[in-house]
């Protein structure tokens, strides 16, 4: 078996299983981590792109790490926005419909 179906192989079940724990999962922090998770398998995939019989690639190379230097930054600002909403409405979660978010946002101008 080849390195790069290895890679390709576990890459597509992380991205599947990011997917599946942002669909099924309500809480904004397992979200991030969810979509995190599909992030890292992409990075596999791509790392696997780069194995060849001549030589590693150096394109596919700079851009994972490009990729898990922008990942970072994506989620410590997720991170700070979670926390804000969680301060602001005491929820961890988003409301399911829009009516609730009126309701909190006029609680909040109110008091």
């Amino acid at each position: 078996m080849n390195t790069f179906f290895i890679y390709a192989l576990t890459g597509g079940l992380l991205s599947s299983l990011g997917l599946l724990g942002f669909i099924l999962h309500r809480h904004l922090l397992r979200r991030l981590m969810a979509f995190n998770l599909m992030g890292s398998g992409c990075f596999l995939i791509l790392t696997g792109l780069s194995q060849s019989h001549q030589g590693v690639d150096a394109v596919p190379q700079a851009l994972v790490l490009t990729g898990i230097v922008v990942a970072v930054s994506a989620t410590a600002l997720a991170l700070v926005l979670i926390r804000r909403w969680y301060h602001l409405t005491g929820q961890t979660s988003l409301p399911e419909d829009v009516q609730s978010l009126e309701k909190t946002s006029s609680k909040e101008a109110q008091g």
